[in-house]
Formats: structure tokens, sequence, C-alpha cells
């Protein structure tokens, strides 16, 4: 086999070269602007639903819970919060340059959405503590997952998921003890 002339490389040299310069070619303006639309309509989505279910607490309001059970004032705050955190850590993500662990981590993510906005409908919806146990138990360790992939790709988008890893471990604990407290009734 010949080496390449001075100045060309062979084919299968500059098909890699290729593809790796449109892995790293920067994204559009409107590929960006679709992403951050999907994102952010995906974690809207989510916390629509959570809402909509939400809203009837009659059931909600005769359960026992946990002393450390924040007023209710404090959901949706923090909840919007958390939820912009959320969009703004996938996007991020999405930006990187494609990979084998950049689609891992939005796998992830796309998860521990998944399992978020399942959450409520098991608990408020259909006033089910047990099964929404099972998925928190399941969220928590998801959100982490991401947030450990996400930091190898993007440090600031595994941090953005940190507020709500905190607060999905303390959701669980509340939601395991609404199920102590109330197992007469479970």
């Amino acid at each position: 086999m010949t080496a390449p002339a001075p100045g060309r490389s062979s084919d299968k040299t500059s098909s890699d070269e290729a593809s790796n310069a449109s892995a790293a070619a920067p994204r559009s303006r409107t590929s960006r602007l679709l992403a951050a639309v999907i994102f952010g309509g995906l974690t809207v989505g989510a916390a629509a639903l959570g809402a909509r279910v939400s809203r009837r607490k009659v059931w909600y309001r005769t359960l026992r819970k946990s002393k450390a059970n924040p007023p209710a004032a404090v959901f949706p705050a923090v909840w919007s919060f958390l939820y912009g955190c959320i969009a703004l850590s996938g996007y991020r993500v999405w930006s990187q340059p494609p990979s084998p662990e950049r689609s891992r981590a939005l796998g992830l993510w796309g998860a521990q959405l998944a399992l978020n906005a399942s959450w409520s409908p098991l608990f408020f919806g259909a006033h089910r503590p047990k099964a929404s146990a099972v998925v928190a138990g399941a969220m928590v360790p998801t959100i982490a997952a991401y947030s450990l992939t996400a930091r190898k790709l993007d440090r600031p988008a595994a941090a953005l998921m940190l507020p709500y890893l905190a607060w999905s471990g303390f959701a669980t604990y509340l939601n395991a003890q609404v199920i102590r407290k109330n197992a007469f009734r479970l």
C-alpha cells in the first residue's frame, strides 16, 4: 500500500475528519431554539400534569403527614425553580457534541422526567402513595445517575440537577411518612 501524496489524505482519514468536523460543528440558531423549546415543552408538560392532578387536595388534606412537610405555598415556587433547572440541564447536555455518553445522559434525563411525570398522578390522582413511593424510589437514583453522567459532559448541567436531587430525596421521605402515618387507611 502506498502512502497518500503530500498534502492529501487517504479516503478513510478524510471521511473520519469530515465526520469529526460535522460532530463538532456548531448547531444552527434554529436547531438550538427548537431544542430549547422541546426541552422546555417536555418539562412544562410534566409540570402541568402534576399541577392538574395536584389541585384535588381534599384527600391529601385528610392524610397525616410528617412535621417536616412544608406549607402548601412552598411547593409551586420550589417546583417552578426545579423544572427550570431540569429543562436547562437537559438542553445543556444536548448542546454537547454527539457521543455515546451524551446519548446515555439524554436517556437518563428522559427517564427521570417520565418518573417525575408519573408521581403526581399516582399519589394525588389515584391516591396510591405506596405506588408513588416506588416511583420516587426509582426517580432519586435515576436523577443521580443522570447528574453523574452529565457531569462528564457539562459540569453546570450536572450542578443544575443537585437541588432537584435533594428535593426529590426529601419528597421521597415525605411520601414514606404518609404511608407510615396512614397505614390504617391505605
